[in-house]
């Protein structure tokens, strides 16, 4: 009896792993969709850290690109200072903006250059205003995308550069457009991304393949700011459970030594 219940209990155990093995790989392609086009990103991995260069080329795609269309309310210009810009350029970027303050002494509210202490502005005034700009499409805020989305800065890269025709026999619909990263295929945004759509500041060259990944490393690092602290806090955390557990192992063999 006892037998044939361990038999049992195996292949219930193979079946379940079967089930959860098949379900992760599904989910790390997208739902069954193609698998995406993975980077080697500089904050992947236990010691990753965020590439200042390129995250600060990423914001310089997002801010000429992206605003247009896509919000970023959880990022402050202030914020801009840790991805390695200095004060007076955080400063002179929110200048170029208006934020709403207020009320004066005749409680109104009035128009003031943009803080460090404020948030990336808005391209629109709400949600109703997004869609009217945008054939009916509500364009996502990307704070946290690239946290939202299985695979995570490889996918905005992948969706970014998956625009192709659609194949034979796939019909799409009008105002959309085809990209097989996206889920049912078809997408209200047009390709965003364009060889020298833009010119870098650091002269690195805006091929379309390079926005993406640089926009990629952006999201990443707006979805996750803290990414760095948490990994030398683990690192840290590491070592000391290391040394925790040799200090144990010495003091254990000191207390047992004459025991036998």
């Amino acid at each position: 009896m006892s037998v044939q219940i361990i038999k049992n209990a195996s292949r219930i155990f193979a079946v379940t792993a079967a089930l959860v093995l098949t379900a992760t790989v599904a989910a790390a392609s997208g739902g069954g969709g193609p698998a995406l086009k993975t980077q080697k990103w500089s904050f992947n991995g236990p010691m990753g850290t965020y590439d200042r260069a390129q995250v600060q080329r990423g914001y310089q795609v997002y801010s000429e690109v992206c605003a247009g269309c896509h919000s970023l309310k959880y990022v402050r210009f202030g914020n801009l200072l840790d991805i390695g810009f200095s004060e007076a350029q955080a400063k002179a970027v929110a200048a170029e903006y208006e934020a709403e303050d207020g009320p004066d002494d005749d409680g109104e509210m009035f128009m003031r250059p943009a803080r460090l202490s404020d948030a990336l502005p808005a391209p629109f005034a709400n949600d109703k205003a997004a869609r009217a700009s945008n054939n009916g499409a509500l364009p996502p805020d990307l704070s946290l995308i690239a946290k939202a989305r299985v695979g995570g800065a490889d996918y905005v890269y992948t969706l970014l550069t998956g625009y192709s025709d659609a194949p034979a026999g796939h019909e799409v619909a009008e105002g959309m457009e085809y990209n097989a990263w996206f889920p049912g295929t078809q997408i209200a945004m047009a390709p965003p991304l364009s060889d020298d759509g833009i010119e870098y500041v650091d002269g690195t060259a805006a091929t379309a393949d390079q926005q993406a990944k640089d926009v990629g490393a952006f999201l990443m690092w707006a979805a996750e700011p803290k990414l760095e602290d948490r990994h030398r806090t683990g690192l840290k955390t590491m070592i000391f459970l290391i040394i925790l557990t040799i200090l144990f192992w010495l003091v254990k063999r000191r207390v047992w030594r004459d025991a036998h």
